[in-house]
């Protein structure tokens, strides 16, 4: 399917700027989304966006596609869980974060999904970099009701929280 919001993103509506030289923190995010990007490939995910910047104060690290669902992937990655799993940063700051962008998304995008959701990818490294421990926790959050719009302003549809 391609039209709408699918098409504004292919022509470049949502791209983010990229500097010349990442910082190694941000080299090391960057080598996690990428085998994220691989594992969700390999599930049947199709991966429509990477590092969308909705607006100057958030960015969402995954967008993938499903048959019938949006996903937002927020990639966690770290080289071990010796200060805690990496998905324990996604905190409700965080998810608040995410939210907020994800509204944005939807607000520029001329045909939205019906059904979204929020994924969590943990990327840990250990002692094999090449072979990163991998996981996926679906569904993690919703958005909060503060955010929530009638469907008929931007076509989505949510649980109860």
């Amino acid at each position: 399917m391609r039209g709408g919001w699918l098409e504004y993103w292919l022509s470049g509506g949502f791209r983010k700027k990229r500097s010349a030289r990442l910082s190694p923190s941000q080299q090391i995010g960057r080598w996690g989304e990428n085998h994220a990007a691989i594992y969700l490939r390999r599930q049947g995910y199709r991966i429509i966006a990477r590092n969308v910047r909705p607006d100057a104060h958030s960015e969402i690290d995954l967008i993938a596609r499903l048959p019938d669902t949006l996903v937002f992937v927020e990639v966690k990655t770290r080289a071990s869980e010796e200060f805690g799993a990496p998905g324990a940063a996604v905190d409700y700051a965080k998810r608040k974060i995410l939210t907020r962008a994800a509204v944005r998304f939807f607000r520029q995008a001329r045909n939205p999904p019906l059904n979204v959701r929020f994924d969590v990818i943990e990327v840990v490294s250990g002692d094999n970099p090449k072979r990163p421990e991998i996981r996926h926790s679906e569904d993690v959050f919703q958005i909060s009701r503060a955010y929530l719009m009638p469907q008929n302003d931007i076509g989505l549809i949510y649980g109860d929280d």
